[in-house]
């Protein structure tokens, strides 16, 4: 199938100034040629614009501009062509029928790119790293897209496998040679290279929180008691009445989530409903699903009303919704609207230290949007906390789970030479570890995979 030529529309649906086409294969200039009035397309030079006209037979679809790009100086390597027409999706529709009639097929979603990677011109991370970049919505996954698709997680793979071929290609030799009973690879010095790997390896795999935050935005759940402010707080922080905001207790029963993106940071802000104990069905169905958003969430955002004198429910909650992973920012809201609130904001703090002692502690007011920069500085923070030392992120899920192997394959090849197993058994681990350092780049891989992979991709890319 990587013979045949593939059209598609490599923008997007919908009307817009302009429509492109993006066609690839070894006979995508002559199948362009067959339907453009205009230039000899084959007889152009690579990487250059010509105006013309699509035409079927004789009827006229649209004027044009047509680029080529001659192999392998093009995306795919293959010999390419980008139809730039005006924005109208049934000429988009027309102009593809035209091409396909002529000898093209629609290409399968994500097939140029697959073909770029097929044809060695990007590895697979770098595939992935293309539609991550198309997705980015938030400067920070923008960068950490682009610096991936550079090659940035491929190179550092790169001189940790190369380092582990040279000893996996002397423990090789050994067998070759096993009556004679002689070592060419030196143990330590292959236990030495075994410890930079792992560490390496642990600094990549710690860096997929971080990455993965960048990448799905940090889930921040908004708790509390009805009518606590969180409906008012929400629609504070993004600007906008996006909650129904009410004095009557349980107006909220469903999840509201939104994102706000704070010095080029995502976060999925999710309204649930007030926490209590209720004889209505929808709102304990509500309650339910509060509590479930809190268990997926990374930071909870609890508020209490600063007027509140019995804290028991409110402790009460926070300690069942409490876990190691979870960071806690506790607001006490509403202080514009209570005499002597910092008294008694002191006084609820008293009480919050001593039963629960990991979170922050903030003062704020929705209503009058006082202090909530505060919050935003607190939730900046956990993302600034997450970072690694490593220079490169990880944020595929797919890259993580090849890490978590190498690592294992990695501890496997230290025990078998503490215990000092036989070559053939050690060669065997060493090659295991080998091919799941491979599996990131593409270098090991099958079809399943790969089809997994490019499926999620859009058609045209």
């Amino acid at each position: 199938m990587n013979q045949d030529t593939i059209c598609a529309l490599a923008t997007a649906n919908g009307i817009g100034a302009i429509g492109i086409i993006r066609v690839s294969g070894e006979q995508a200039i002559e199948i362009c040629e067959k339907c453009f009035d205009g230039k000899a397309l084959t007889q152009q030079k690579s990487h250059t614009v010509h105006y013309g006209f699509i035409k079927d037979g004789d009827e006229v679809i649209d004027e044009v501009m047509v680029s080529i790009f001659l192999a392998p100086k093009s995306f795919t390597t293959e010999n390419s062509v980008e139809i730039s027409f005006h924005g109208s999706p049934h000429i988009g529709k027309r102009i593809l029928e035209v091409l396909i009639k002529n000898g093209a097929r629609m290409a399968k979603a994500g097939e140029f790119t697959m073909r770029a990677f097929m044809n060695g011109r990007i590895d697979l991370s770098q595939a992935e790293s293309i539609a991550d970049l198309i997705a980015s919505e938030n400067e920070a996954s923008r960068k950490v897209a682009l610096q991936q698709l550079k090659g940035g997680i491929s190179q550092e793979i790169s001189v940790l496998r190369n380092d582990l071929l040279n000893f996996v290609s002397l423990i090789e030799l050994e067998l070759d040679f096993a009556e004679e009973d002689v070592e060419f690879a030196d143990r330590t010095a292959l236990v030495q290279l075994l410890q930079k790997i792992e560490s390496k390896l642990k600094s990549l795999i710690d860096s997929f929180q971080y990455g993965n935050a960048i990448k799905s935005g940090v889930a921040v759940a908004i708790i509390g008691k009805p009518n606590a402010g969180k409906s008012t707080l929400l629609n504070a922080l993004l600007k906008e009445e996006r909650a129904i905001v009410s004095d009557i207790a349980g107006t909220t029963r469903d999840t509201i989530e939104e994102v706000l993106h704070i010095k080029g940071n995502a976060f999925r802000l999710i309204d649930t409903a007030g926490l209590r104990e209720t004889e209505d069905a929808i709102e304990a169905i509500g309650v339910v699903k509060a509590k479930e958003k809190v268990a997926q969430a990374d930071v909870l955002v609890y508020l209490i009303d600063v007027a509140t004198s019995d804290l028991k429910d409110d402790l009460a909650m926070l300690q069942e919704l409490a876990r190691e992973d979870l960071k806690i920012i506790i607001c006490l809201t509403k202080i514009d609207e209570v005499e002597q609130a910092e008294q008694k904001a002191e006084a609820i703090a008293k009480t919050l230290q001593s039963e629960i002692p990991s979170h922050e502690l903030l003062q704020i007011s929705a209503k009058e949007n006082i202090h909530l920069q505060d919050l935003k500085d607190e939730l900046s923070t956990y993302v600034e906390h997450l970072k690694s030392e490593s220079n490169v992120v990880i944020t595929n899920q797919r890259h993580y789970e090849s890490l978590q192997k190498s690592i294992d394959a990695v501890y496997k090849v230290k025990e078998a030479i503490t215990h000092q197993i036989s070559t053939e058994l050690l060669a065997y681990e060493l090659r295991n570890a080998l091919e799941h350092l491979g599996e990131i780049s593409g270098e090991f891989t099958n079809d399943e995979v790969l089809g997994n992979i490019f499926s999620k991709f859009c058609i045209g890319k």
